[in-house]
């Protein structure tokens, strides 16, 4: 019950509270900067709530990510190497999906302990800075298996997408 009460009670208005323009300018910033010290692409998508169908579907936070995994187009890089992070903000439920370049690469223990520090963060209202230091975290992890390449291009938008 409780949350199906959260995704009904939080609105455009809570996701504009805690991603206004500063935090998404920021968030777009660091994408971007991060991106040049691997060849990986990065996505940040935040979803305000589920709606009510979703919500007595069962639909889970890790099945709307990669529902917006395909959506955004993250799995289209040449090497493969795309990585979503998406935020429920009604559940503070962060799930990180990764394409098929990082299979035997990267654990699903390190990619949930990227989730874990975010999500401790957005738990006190930080938004801005869990998102950024998630933004840090995941690159770390790109970039030692995917470095920069010289004919390297910016192949998914930077800016971060609210569904």
């Amino acid at each position: 019950m409780h949350r199906v009460i959260a995704n009904l009670c939080t609105t455009r208005r809570s996701l504009r509270r805690a991603f206004g323009e500063h935090t998404l300018d920021a968030i777009e910033a660091a994408i971007k900067a991060s991106e040049r010290e691997h060849s990986g692409e990065l996505r940040f998508a935040v979803e305000t709530a589920l709606d009510l169908p979703a919500l007595l579907g069962g639909v889970s936070a890790r099945q709307r990510a990669v529902e917006a995994f395909a959506s955004l187009h993250t799995w289209d890089t040449e090497a493969n190497n795309g990585v979503l992070i998406y935020l429920l903000l009604a559940e503070r439920d962060i799930e990180i999906v990764a394409d098929r370049g990082y299979n035997g690469l990267v654990s699903a223990q390190q990619w949930e302990a990227v989730c874990r520090e975010m999500e401790a963060a957005f738990a006190r209202s930080e938004f801005e800075a869990g998102a950024l230091l998630g933004i840090r975290r995941i690159s770390a992890l790109i970039a030692e298996h995917f470095p920069p390449r010289d004919d390297d291009r910016d192949e998914l938008p930077n800016r971060p997408t609210l569904l």
